[in-house]
């Protein structure tokens, strides 16, 4: 009569089921938790997109008074081309930086809300260059000179008394 036997196991061996399943679920863990840095870093992503200004602009709020020349609406941000009459009377073309363009059209703008030939009255950080550039994300104001009308605020509100008009 003939025995068939197996080789006895060693303590703590695992069978070949048993070391399959752990290897598929170890492939799992692994996978998973890819994914989830994945995620994490397309989540993460959009916060980081934006920086801040390290210092480029002056901490005072500066009043500028200008006629429009363009309005560029684009991302990421928009900008508002206009000329400001010096002390001297010479002509200086301006720069104001404003909200991205999907941000512009939330609150309503278009390429018409501002027109070549506007007068704007503008509150804003100056560029601390002294380049002609004025800054609207933080603190900021933008009013049509002839109306008073509002046309922006920025979502960190002015800090100081809103402007009179004079009629």
């Amino acid at each position: 009569m003939t025995f068939l036997c197996k080789e006895p196991r060693r303590p703590g061996a695992l069978s070949e089921g048993t070391a399959h399943t752990q290897v598929a679920s170890l492939t799992t863990q692994l996978l998973a938790a890819f994914m989830l840095c994945a995620a994490l870093t397309l989540i993460g992503v959009p916060a980081f997109g934006h920086h801040g200004d390290a210092g480029r602009y002056e901490e005072t709020i500066t009043r500028v008074s200008g006629t429009v020349v363009a309005l560029q609406v684009i991302n990421p941000h928009s900008r508002i081309i206009f000329d400001v009459e010096d002390e001297g009377g010479e002509v200086v073309r301006w720069q104001a930086e404003i909200q991205s363009a999907n941000r512009l059209a939330q609150m309503g703008w278009n390429q018409a809300t501002l027109k070549p030939g506007d007068q704007i009255t503008l509150f804003g950080r100056l560029v601390r260059s002294g380049a002609p550039y004025i800054n609207l994300s933080e603190r900021a104001l933008l009013i049509r000179t002839d109306t008073c009308e509002e046309l922006y605020r920025s979502t960190t509100p002015p800090d100081y008394p809103a402007p009179t008009c004079e009629p």
